[in-house]
């Protein structure tokens, strides 16, 4: 089979400038993106409480976040014909395998958090070195 035989989706490559899997990769790495994820893989949740979960995300940035990744196709919205409205928020298939892995890339930041200090700390005290002597 030749290249231009293939799925269009075998031929994403996101060191690509213009590759549309860059977007995906910002949708799901996104600051909430990911923590919504992580939220949603222990189960389903009702905005307010997912909004709860998360803590300190904006009702406006969590809607916009729940509908990007909703449209990606990651998060399914399930919206129930009650009074008062009911809309609770879970992962699809794809959105588990992603959810899956950010979290794995957040356990993995947890463990490495005292390494980041020091390296903060040695970049910091390298820096003031610096702007105390500027002819090193």
């Amino acid at each position: 089979m030749g290249v231009s035989e293939e799925p269009k989706s075998l031929l994403a490559d996101v060191d690509g400038a213009m590759c549309p899997s860059r977007l995906v990769l910002e949708h799901v790495t996104s600051r909430w993106g990911v923590l919504i994820l992580i939220a949603l893989r222990e189960r389903s949740y009702r905005f307010s409480e997912l909004r709860r979960r998360v803590g300190r995300v904006s009702e406006k940035m969590l809607t916009q976040t729940l509908q990007t990744l909703e449209r990606d196709g990651f998060v399914h919205r399930d919206a129930k014909p009650v009074i008062p409205p009911r809309v609770d928020y879970s992962l699809t298939g794809i959105g588990e395998e992603a959810a899956r892995q950010v979290w794995e890339l957040a356990r993995w930041s947890e463990r490495r958090v005292p390494e980041v200090e020091e390296a903060r700390g040695r970049y910091d005290a390298s820096r003031r070195e610096r702007a105390t002597n500027p002819s090193q």
